[in-house]
């Protein structure tokens, strides 16, 4: 087991000389992400009950959400086309669930309903 351990890390590693982009990063930049995306739907749904504007915290969420692509987009090199489909296709489907989840809470504070996380 502990080979299979260390080939897959060699694999995952080689990545980011094959591509020009550091794992880490990729994986820093994504996990790190996680707060200020969290952080900016919760400062959009309070300027959606509070009747204010709602545009700056959905541009800022939607750099959070794709952040770490970006960082793959920039600093790739070599990247198969592919990988960009499958970029595309997890940020449409990571856009359409968290258009759902901000409905739910808009819908949620329209109705007076308590707050569920």
């Amino acid at each position: 087991m502990a080979e299979f351990i260390e080939i897959a890390k060699e694999w995952f590693f080689s990545l980011g000389d094959d591509y020009g982009v550091n794992p880490i990063i990729f994986g820093s930049i994504y996990v790190g992400a996680i707060p200020f995306f969290t952080l900016s739907i919760g400062w959009l749904v309070r300027n959606y009950r509070q009747k204010k504007s709602i545009v700056i915290p959905a541009l800022s969420s939607t750099f959070f959400f794709i952040s770490a692509y970006l960082y793959l987009i920039i600093a790739g090199e070599n990247v198969p086309w592919w990988v960009y489909g499958v970029v595309v296709v997890m940020i449409a489907y990571g856009a359409w669930s968290t258009y759902n989840k901000v409905k739910y809470r808009i819908e949620e504070a329209d109705s007076g309903l308590p707050e569920t996380d």
